[in-house]
C-alpha cells in the first residue's frame, strides 16, 4: 500500500512538473528530468542494454519530449508517455546492434560486485548533492547540456534566457565550481572517490 501511493504520488508530481513546464516554466523540466530519469534509467536498464546504450536511450527520451511536447495531450500520461518511449527506444537499440535474441546468461551479466555498485550509487548521490549546491542558473544549464550531444546554443540560450556567447563560458563556470564542490567531498581530480 505504502508502496502504491509512493508510486501514485510520483506520477502526480510528474504530470504537475510537465504540465508547469509546458505553460512557461522552464527550471519545471529540470525537476522532471531529475525525478524521473532513474526510473527511466531503470526501464532502459532492464532491456539489458549496457550503461552507455541506456544513458543513450534515456537521452533520446528527454529529447523527444523537449522537441515534442504537444505529443502529450493529457499531462497526467507524462510518466506512461516517457516510460514507453524509454522501452520502445531501447528495444530499437537493442535490435540495431545485436543480430539474435539476446541469451539468459544472467551471471555473465552482472560482472558488477555489491560493493562496486554501493560505491557508484554513493558517486552519483554525491554529485546531485553537489549540482544542488549550484545557483540555478548553473543548475538548469548544466542538467540540459548533460542530455545533449551536440547542443543548439540558440535554442538553449532561448529556453534557459541567456546570451548565446554566454554559455560556454558559464557553462565553465559552473563545470569549475561542481569539480571543487566535488573535491570537497572528496573526490579527486580524476573523479575518484578518495
Amino acid at each position: 500500500m505504502t508502496q502504491q501511493r509512493s508510486s501514485e504520488r510520483l506520477w502526480s508530481e510528474a504530470a504537475e512538473l510537465f504540465s508547469r513546464w509546458r505553460d512557461g516554466e522552464p527550471a519545471a523540466i529540470d525537476e522532471l528530468v531529475r525525478l524521473l530519469t532513474p526510473v527511466l534509467w531503470q526501464i532502459a536498464r532492464s532491456q539489458r542494454l549496457d550503461e552507455e546504450r541506456a544513458s543513450d536511450v534515456v537521452q533520446s527520451t528527454w529529447l523527444a519530449l523537449v522537441r515534442h511536447p504537444e505529443s502529450v495531450r493529457d499531462p497526467g500520461a507524462i510518466g506512461g508517455w516517457l516510460a514507453t518511449t524509454t522501452r520502445r527506444e531501447a528495444w530499437r537499440v537493442a535490435r540495431g546492434t545485436d543480430d539474435e535474441l539476446p541469451t539468459l546468461d544472467i551471471p555473465s551479466q552482472r560482472t558488477r560486485s555489491a560493493e562496486d555498485e554501493a560505491a557508484t550509487r554513493w558517486e552519483a548521490r554525491a554529485l546531485w548533492d553537489a549540482v544542488g549546491q549550484l545557483s540555478e542558473r548553473c543548475q538548469r544549464l548544466l542538467r540540459v547540456a548533460a542530455f545533449l550531444d551536440r547542443p543548439n546554443y540558440a535554442q538553449l540560450a532561448a529556453d534557459l534566457g541567456m546570451p548565446v556567447g554566454s554559455i560556454g563560458p558559464t557553462r565553465g563556470r559552473c563545470l569549475a565550481r561542481l569539480r571543487t564542490l566535488l573535491r570537497g567531498e572528496g573526490f579527486d581530480q580524476g573523479g575518484d572517490h578518495a
